[in-house]
């Protein structure tokens, strides 16, 4: 079977930058993410996915490892400072690398 290392970029934050961030994600050349709802605990408190106001998303980005480190690295300079967000990097195998 055929694969292919590439990086899976996790953004979590508030649903309110769903737009803004698909732009980000588009301009730094990612090829797709997938956007999902997101609850949960942390230092901001507990965040629910019931308001839209006050909830999260997920949103996981499969790319190669200059274009997640240059996203990654945009959304940390640009957002951190206001809103509620984490991001994390994993190694991950592609099994269809055709599409990555």
């Amino acid at each position: 079977m055929e694969s292919r290392q590439r990086k899976l970029l996790t953004i979590v934050t508030e649903a309110v930058l769903e737009t803004t961030l698909v732009r980000d994600i588009e301009q730094h050349n990612a090829h797709g993410y997938t956007i999902t709802d997101a609850r949960g605990k942390g230092s901001r408190g507990v965040r629910g996915a019931g308001w839209e106001a006050s909830s999260n998303i997920r949103i996981e980005v499969l790319c190669d490892a200059s274009t997640a480190e240059g996203l990654a690295a945009h959304l940390r300079d640009h957002y951190y400072a206001d809103y509620a967000m984490i991001l994390f990097l994993s190694d991950v195998e592609v099994l269809r690398p055709a599409k990555f």
